[in-house]
């Protein structure tokens, strides 16, 4: 797997902390793998949106990766609840179901941006250095400007 520098926050240079919400294990897991290449940390995952608003609330992750598609709540009304108790949110949509309306409708919701499934993990971490944008830092090699 390529190399990435790690992405920390920039306020404290601590690991940036990720909450994965997806129906598939798998889906989590090699999301999970992903972020930990980029120096990251899973502070929890949920398989569904109900779960994904209690464990954002308890666990409050500097990014949420979050499917579209899932039971008992779909991903695209769980992050307008998660954004609507916490307008800081930053929420990243994860899903093969692509289509032009989920991604408005997902935007329109409070997510910041969409990542198409398969995820590959050089779009992901380009992503996430956006999503981070001011809050976030690349160690560079010397590990300064952490």
């Amino acid at each position: 797997m390529e190399q990435f520098a790690p992405v920390k926050r920039s306020k404290d240079g601590q690991p940036v902390r990720y909450l994965i919400v997806d129906d598939s294990v798998f889906a989590r897991k090699n999301l999970a793998r992903m972020i930990e290449g980029f120096g990251g940390q899973v502070a929890a995952e949920a398989g569904d949106g109900l779960t994904a608003i209690s464990e954002f609330d308890r666990t409050h992750p500097d990014i949420v990766l979050m499917d579209i598609t899932m039971p008992q709540m779909e991903g695209i009304e769980a992050a307008e609840k998660i954004v609507q108790a916490h307008p800081e949110a930053r929420i990243v949509m994860v899903s093969s179901v692509g289509y032009q309306e989920n991604i408005v409708a997902a935007l329109q919701r409070g997510a910041r941006h969409f990542v198409q499934k398969p995820v590959k993990p050089e779009v992901l971490y380009e992503v996430i250095k956006y999503v981070l944008g001011e809050d976030g830092a690349v160690a560079t090699a010397a590990g300064a400007g952490v």
